[in-house]
């Protein structure tokens, strides 16, 4: 089970977003609300937002689903439009100025339950072939 949620036209950079974005690649959801409550960066609460929303996706798809067991599959930050700017300069000169946006996507996927060892060890007892003797 997938879902998935979209912040489009972020104003930041897809760099300085992805920079944040490796923090959480691979790992379980409270793992990385905690990562991005302590990353000291500006991009840092909208990547949270977008990954409540994301949790919020997959309760809304699955129904009840237990949080513990999501992580974070996919994240990634792409290119949205550029904002072209010029700021003025000396002798009547122009420099442009390219303000960056980015789509951030971040896409969370459900692990299975691990199973304790008691029904592992039964399914494999009930699995073996019969010896005959």
């Amino acid at each position: 089970m997938e879902a998935r949620a979209v912040a489009k036209y972020v104003r930041v950079t897809p760099r300085k977003a992805d920079q944040v974005l490796q923090l959480i690649r691979g790992k379980r959801v409270d793992q990385v609300t905690e990562i991005l409550d302590f990353t000291p960066k500006h991009v840092a609460k909208v990547i949270g937002k977008v990954l409540k929303s994301a949790v919020a996706n997959a309760v809304a798809i699955e129904g009840k689903i237990n949080i513990e067991h999501l992580r974070v599959k996919e994240a990634t930050a792409g290119a949205g439009p550029s904002l072209k700017r010029f700021l003025p300069r000396a002798q009547g000169r122009a420099t442009p100025i390219i303000k960056r946006t980015s789509h951030i996507t971040i896409i969370v996927e459900g692990e299975a339950p691990a199973e304790d060892a008691t029904t592992k060890t039964a399914r494999a007892r009930r699995r073996a072939p019969a010896k005959e003797a």
